[in-house]
């Protein structure tokens, strides 16, 4: 099982935020190591539009559907995500627990005219100063934390009631080691060596385990496919790689 043995101290691993700090300058390069970030975008977005406007009764095709809505964007990186969210409309928090990533998300929001509140931070510090959010999302992020269990508990706690959380993962399958591991790192050198540990992606019914020991009920649920044609990435029903989630924080009414 993903993050299994010793329960750690917190969320974050040293090692892991490191690894993506020796990166910043990177971010927004969208030839360069984060290529496969800023190609997963078109996707990722669509999907926590969509379902944040059947929620809240919205538009999704409006410029600013997503206006006035509260999103915490966990493990920021330089922003490749939080600017999109910004753009339409929401009032984004990006943490990150590295300094350098920050930064960089700082300068290219300044560039772009983007009020996004960056902060470096760790999701324990935003869950224990009591702040609610209408989305929470953390992509392309439970695969490098510490404890995915208490990962998961400290976002719900950060997610108002009747909010949201999303997140976009990879699967732990031999077809996710031939193609997130095998290909995407080593033959296609989409990412640098080393950038994923096979055995802590994450399955569904363990992403959908830890919602539900949070509090959290799963209300959506796809597969992200690459396209080789179109060299775009698109939603599937195949969740054997690639895939999302969402989960809902239910009202309790006394």
């Amino acid at each position: 099982m993903a993050n299994a043995g010793r329960r750690p101290d917190g969320t974050v691993d040293a090692g892991e935020v490191a690894r993506f700090a020796a990166m910043a300058d990177e971010w927004w390069d969208p030839r360069g190591k984060m290529q496969p970030l800023h190609k997963l975008n078109p996707v990722r977005i669509a999907f926590i539009r969509d379902r944040a406007c059947i929620l809240h009764g919205r538009d999704p095709k409006a410029l600013d559907c997503l206006a006035d809505l509260r999103i915490l964007d966990v493990g920021c990186g330089g922003g490749v995500l939080a600017e999109p969210l910004a753009r339409l409309g929401a009032r984004v928090t990006g943490i990150d627990p590295a300094e350098e990533n920050v930064a960089a998300a700082r300068l290219h929001a300044e560039k772009g005219g983007l009020a996004i509140d960056y902060r470096t931070a760790t999701i324990e510090e935003i869950a224990a100063a009591g702040e609610r959010f209408d989305i929470v999302v953390a992509s392309e992020v439970v695969e490098h934390v510490a404890d995915l269990d208490l990962f998961v508990e400290r976002c719900a706690e950060c997610v108002a009631p009747g909010g949201l959380m999303f997140v976009t993962t990879i699967n732990r399958t031999l077809k996710s080691f031939a193609l997130a591991i095998v290909g995407a790192e080593y033959v296609l050198r989409w990412l640098p060596v080393g950038t994923h540990s096979w055995d802590r992606f994450v399955t569904p019914d363990e992403m959908e385990d830890s919602f539900k020991a949070a509090g959290l009920s799963v209300v959506d649920e796809d597969g992200i496919v690459y396209h080789p044609p179109s060299g775009e990435w698109r939603r599937s029903d195949d969740m054997d790689v690639n895939y999302m989630m969402a989960a809902e924080k239910r009202i309790v009414l006394a």
